[in-house]
């Protein structure tokens, strides 16, 4: 999950998500309309008796932040392991996450504090197996077919190596999401950004007020889309606008200009990421 601001936990509920199913949050800086919520989630993962393991990533001082909340850590403090990741000021690049199928990086931003953006990535998947081509090289056994479609080689009988190019197509590319909040238009959140299928990316400002926005370390939704057609994206979400605007559309209309393929987020509503023709990753 990334980011826990007030009312995640109705969020949570309205969306139809288990608290069980988050094995990681992700804070982006330490505002609290980013991680308000953390504590109160904390807590009813604690009552629900949650034992699975949590991880916790974000800026320094985020675990001290936690340990400052009155009554949180010293009547109710978590019944479950949870491991802080916290990331200095002047870090450059970090994986944070990396499991079997997927990663998560991590790169600073540019914004009044640290901040941190986050691009999460699936691993590259072998290609299809050529069962035919196998059986020509002599490979029948089906456990063998399963460990080239890993992506190891196999034995045959007669010392025989066959390698997994030798009958695996071409290699399947993961999806990417990048999410990039609270940050003028910088460095980290290009390479962040870079082909990804979708790029969640704050547009608090119209451009008429760009000056506001590199006062307070934002974006505008030119920006937002000017980044994402740089960066080779394959659909940009726009997000985190300000209450001075009732209708997204506008800031919209501004983003499309420079990159059609963009959507205003909405609460609750599902954006899939979907692999796009063309854009490497």
């Amino acid at each position: 999950m990334f980011d826990c601001g007030e009312g995640t936990q109705l969020q949570l509920l309205k969306a139809g998500i288990r608290h069980s199913r988050i094995s990681a949050i992700l804070i982006s800086h330490l505002h609290g309309d980013h991680l308000y919520g953390l504590p109160g989630l904390l807590s009813t993962m604690t009552l629900l008796h949650r034992v699975e393991p949590l991880t916790i990533i974000g800026p320094g001082g985020i675990a001290a932040y936690l340990d400052a909340m009155p009554g949180y850590a010293e009547d109710e403090p978590p019944e479950f392991p949870i491991e802080f990741v916290e990331l200095q000021e002047g870090f450059g690049r970090r994986i944070v996450i990396d499991r079997p199928d997927y990663f998560v990086e991590a790169r600073p931003l540019e914004h009044r504090i640290i901040t941190v953006g986050y691009r999460f990535q699936e691993k590259v998947q072998p290609g299809n197996l050529d069962v035919e081509r196998a059986r020509e090289l002599g490979v029948t056994d089906y456990v063998h077919y399963r460990i080239l479609k890993e992506g190891k080689p196999v034995v045959l009988g007669n010392d025989r190596v066959i390698q997994p190019r030798d009958v695996l197509g071409e290699e399947k590319r993961g999806r990417v999401f990048a999410y990039i909040t609270d940050t003028r238009p910088c460095e980290g959140g290009r390479l962040l950004a870079r082909g990804a299928d979708l790029l969640q990316h704050e547009a608090t400002f119209l451009h008429d007020l760009v000056d506001r926005a590199r006062e307070t370390g934002h974006s505008t939704a030119y920006e937002a889309a000017d980044l994402a057609a740089e960066a080779g994206v394959g659909r940009l979400l726009l997000s985190h606008f300000s209450a001075r605007y009732q209708d997204a559309a506008p800031l919209l209309d501004e983003a499309r200009a420079v990159f059609e393929r963009t959507d205003a987020a909405e609460e609750l509503v599902r954006y899939p990421v979907e692999k796009m023709d063309g854009f490497s990753g």
